[in-house]
């Protein structure tokens, strides 16, 4: 790993709705043309229920309902159901009713391990997807600048906690765990935590200093209140995880085929993302299917690219958000090893037992996504990887 702490459009004669509804005929073809089973093969369940944020995280999910590619493999599954918190999403997961969710990657670290819950990584759900925000007049360039201020974090268990921590000790400065308006030392860097939108309001009420989060949060602060972007999370760890799908190991080991083919509809949702960012982002908003609550004016901020003026590093050619499904090793052992070092309130005694290695086979089940993926021509279309093990990669992490 390397870690430097420095100081296709759509045509025009085809209105959107239409183009989606093309899209369906188009890979309806496909179905019961499984990537790893039979559809007579499938094991019988009732229909499968997903839970997801309003946060563009959740897009694979999304995509895979609307354009019909669960029931293409065979599988029935209910309208995603929408949730505010991470908090309700995590138990409305561990009490059953949902088997299939996206959630910030150490979320899953903590249910295993801390709660002894047989969740299982199955796939990442996208990359990137966040960033710092803050007030256009709030003179908050970067890190250096958030000394003596309050940051909102959307859960102690996330990537958001981890990397904004990361950004702060490299500048010498300390987070710390206080009640929102606490006095602070001018070293010192007060954490909260609010649902995702709640945080352009905060920003706005000045209750916070800044927040990261996942979009399009970030992207609504920046339309609505002409907040500014301090820095995008792709832009301090190159093609990061964030969201990953998990479902119960019970759930795996009863029907694994239905794990399959859920797992073949998430990896061609993602594929059609990237082909299809102006369409993803009119199909999500409140203008196409109205998973998210914004307009699409908001997602094509977020869907669209990043100009080189906003990026330390051009260079890295990141999406404000991408799509790869693959869940690297390498990027598994980094998040628990940094997650050893993270303040979060509560008892984090089972993080210092793990060993990374073990720990990552006991989370990590990538036995679907390998074969979705190898239906689909390997990872040639989502990522730029080493042609002598596309399955590897070095993680770069450069916080300036």
């Amino acid at each position: 790993m390397k870690f430097n702490p420095v100081k296709p459009a759509c045509p025009e004669n085809i209105s959107r709705r239409n183009f989606l509804k093309k899209s369906i005929r188009t890979v309806g073809a496909a179905a019961c043309t499984p990537l790893a089973f039979p559809c007579s093969a499938a094991a019988k369940k009732s229909k499968l229920k997903i839970g997801y944020l309003p946060i563009t995280d959740a897009t694979p999910l999304l995509v895979a309902y609307s354009l019909g590619y669960f029931s293409h493999e065979g599988i029935d599954v209910e309208r995603p159901i929408m949730v505010r918190s991470w908090n309700i999403l995590s138990e409305s997961f561990l009490t059953g009713k949902f088997d299939l969710a996206h959630m910030l990657f150490p979320i899953p670290v903590w249910m295993r391990f801390k709660q002894n819950i047989p969740v299982k990584v199955l796939a990442w759900d996208h990359t990137n997807g966040s960033a710092v925000t803050v007030s256009a007049d709030s003179g908050i360039n970067g890190f250096a600048d958030l000394s003596g201020k309050q940051v909102a974090v959307p859960s102690w268990y996330s990537m958001h906690n981890l990397v904004m921590q990361l950004g702060l000790q490299v500048q010498g400065l300390e987070p710390v765990i206080r009640p929102s308006g606490s006095t602070l030392a001018s070293h010192e860097v007060n954490l909260v935590t609010l649902p995702p939108p709640d945080m352009p309001q905060a920003l706005l009420g000045k209750k916070v200093d800044a927040f990261i989060v996942a979009d399009p949060f970030n992207a609504l602060a920046q339309e609505k209140f002409s907040a500014k972007i301090m820095r995008y999370s792709g832009d301090i760890w190159k093609n990061h995880p964030c969201c990953v799908i998990v479902a119960n190991d019970h759930l795996i080991q009863k029907s694994p085929i239905i794990i399959q083919k859920a797992i073949n509809a998430i990896v061609r949702a993602q594929s059609w993302c990237l082909q299809n960012p102006k369409e993803t982002a009119h199909l999500l908003s409140r203008d196409g299917e109205g998973f998210l609550p914004v307009n699409e004016s908001v997602l094509n901020r977020v869907f669209g690219a990043i100009p080189d003026k906003e990026l330390i590093h051009p260079q890295w050619h990141v999406e404000r958000i991408g799509f790869q499904p693959f869940p690297f090793p390498s990027a598994t052992r980094f998040i628990l090893e940094q997650m050893k070092k993270t303040k979060v309130e509560g008892n984090t005694d089972f993080l210092t037992t793990l060993e990374t290695k073990t720990a990552v086979s006991q989370l990590v089940d990538d036995r679907f996504v390998r074969k979705a993926l190898d239906e689909m021509g390997g990872m040639n279309g989502f990522c730029h990887c080493d042609i002598k093990d596309e399955f590897t990669r070095e993680e770069i992490v450069e916080i300036n």
